[in-house]
């Protein structure tokens, strides 16, 4: 199974690479157009999200029209040594510092950890996804680890070749609520 999850992120990574910048641009406004016609996004008043890294749907502009609302915006903080993450609270991109791999998150002395329970909206990062909801994820395990007792609504951002027909599900996997790209909305879990 782990060899299958390897050879599939290697396959979508490679996919998503070859979108052009212009394309990957107008995708990506697409699906925050999409995400914002929602009710999901609509009724939520905080919202957890990653911020994007390249050659994932863009979350800049998402996070910004977020600000614009009035909404909350959490963004998440992980912690290593225990392989799990918290969100944190984020007004504005000065509160970002740069992690690992390049990854950008939030600045501890200036933003404060927020509740899982006060999160209406996660927004789920991966790298394919099921029509059933179900997510191959970046092989940290992170999101996977979090989702096992949160109770509120989850959506993922996706390019039309993130979606595939199958993926190996183990017992710990979640299918989130919906998953959003730039032609349609699937609800698959809500």
């Amino acid at each position: 199974m782990k060899n299958e999850k390897q050879f599939l992120r290697k396959e979508v990574m490679g996919e998503l690479e070859n979108i052009e910048k212009p394309l990957y641009e107008h995708f990506s406004y697409l699906i925050a157009k999409n995400l914002f016609q929602d009710p999901y996004w609509k009724e939520s008043k905080t919202i957890g999200i990653t911020i994007s890294k390249q050659p994932e749907v863009d979350t800049y502009q998402i996070i910004r029209k977020a600000w614009e609302e009035g909404k909350q915006i959490v963004i998440p903080k992980c912690l290593p040594k225990i392989r799990e993450m918290v969100f944190r609270t984020f007004c504005q991109f000065d509160q970002l510092e740069s992690v690992y791999s390049g990854l950008f998150e939030p600045i501890e002395a200036e933003t404060k950890e927020v509740s899982k329970s006060d999160i209406d909206l996660l927004i789920v990062p991966g790298l394919a996804f099921t029509e059933e909801g179900f997510r191959l994820g970046f092989g940290g395990g992170y999101y996977d680890r979090y989702l096992t007792d949160y109770k509120c609504r989850t959506a993922s951002l996706a390019f039309q070749p993130q979606i595939i027909s199958d993926l190996p599900v183990e017992y710990h996997d979640r299918p989130v609520n919906k998953i959003i790209t730039p032609s349609k909305v699937l609800s698959v879990n809500d």
